[in-house]
């Protein structure tokens, strides 16, 4: 059990470090389109793609007090963006209701595949 708990803890490690690597790379290469004006590019044998998605990130408060019903509440429990937009499309919550309890945040997504 030592050799698993050893080898677990190095493991963990490197994760962080690839981690760490990759964040910085996705950063470079975010600037490197940014500086080029580009959202599709390829770069030798990869095709690099930029996705832009607009995500809710909800104010677990405002959200509470616009949800009068417990019952509704207690489905959602806590402001999860995927249980608020399933019962929002289930017609439980009324979108038009809760519009004032998120803010959008613009989320850039970075797509990096083998390009033939």
């Amino acid at each position: 059990m030592d050799k698993q708990v050893q080898q677990y803890y190095k493991l963990k490690a490197k994760q962080k470090e690839l981690e760490q690597e990759l964040a910085a790379l996705r950063q470079e290469i975010l600037a490197g389109m940014n500086e080029q004006g580009e959202s599709e590019a390829v770069f030798g044998g990869y095709r690099v793609k930029l996705v832009t998605q607009q995500r809710k990130e909800y104010d677990d408060e405002l959200l509470y007090k616009t949800l009068s019903d417990p019952e509704v509440w207690r489905l959602v429990s806590k402001a999860d963006p995927g249980k608020v937009a399933s019962l929002a499309k289930l017609k439980v919550i009324d979108e038009n209701k809760i519009r004032h309890t998120y803010v959008l945040k613009t989320v850039t997504l970075l797509q990096v595949e083998r390009h033939p």
